[in-house]
């Protein structure tokens, strides 16, 4: 049994599967609760697998980029049921996921790419281009969207946009090659096939050390008025 947890955007989510077929699933769209919801859908997965009598073989984590508080969160709850339960972690790239889910949801044209994407801030996305089979044609990067972005694949092929970042594309890319899918999620109960192919193939990471693919250093933003209110205030003459 592995039990899956995606973090890394606004969607909170916790699979448990036993021999790759889906036995539980939480899911949360309400926006960033992962530090309320995150524990509280493990603990439930664990139940259910103390119930159909089964044991954790390892723990799947969906490890970036995205949200670094989220990552974090994810992280830090898969490493710690690693240890207690002696297990193995297994860490599953979030724009890998998200392009999997896509090439499973939607049939486009053989020679079709996936550009999934997760909103950063502003006009920045992290970003990475994957063909129809899953295979990586650009990794991930920190990018902002222009309207000359992927102008050399999209002259060549059709290109499908996806992810929560991808609606920064919708009014800047106007190819009649470049397509976008909506509602595409990194989901826990996608992680499954993936990370049975990695629990098979003992492709595991270092619990001790691993850290999450944040692919950029977090930075922290002071509101402006949080700024101001902080000032001295001048004595009055």
């Amino acid at each position: 049994m592995l039990l899956h947890i995606e973090t890394s955007t606004t969607v909170c989510s916790v699979a448990l599967s036993d021999q790759g077929r889906l036995v539980f699933e939480r899911v949360s769209y309400e926006g960033p609760s992962h530090a309320a919801l995150a524990g509280v859908f493990a603990e439930e997965a664990l139940q259910q697998m103390k119930i159909q009598g089964g044991t954790l073989d390892a723990v799947a984590v969906s490890s970036g980029p995205g949200s670094y508080t989220g990552l974090r969160i994810g992280v830090s709850l898969a490493k710690g049921l690693c240890f207690g339960y002696n297990v193995p972690l297994i860490a599953l790239p979030t724009l890998e996921l998200l392009a999997y889910t896509a090439i499973q949801k939607h049939v486009v044209g053989s020679g079709a790419l996936y550009c999934a994407m997760i909103d950063a801030r502003r006009m920045e996305v992290y970003s990475a281009l994957y063909d129809a089979k899953l295979e990586t044609v650009r990794p991930a990067e920190a990018e902002i969207i222009t309207a000359e972005s992927y102008a050399a694949y999209l002259d060549k092929t059709e290109v499908c946009f996806l992810g929560n970042g991808a609606a920064k594309c919708r009014a800047l890319i106007s190819s009649d090659n470049a397509y976008f899918l909506d509602d595409i999620h990194p989901l826990a109960a996608n992680m499954i096939p993936l990370a049975e192919k990695l629990y098979q193939t003992g492709t595991f990471v270092d619990a001790a050390y691993y850290e999450p693919f944040y692919l950029k250093e977090f930075q922290a933003t002071i509101a402006k008025n949080k700024v101001l209110g902080d000032l001295p205030t001048p004595h009055a003459k």
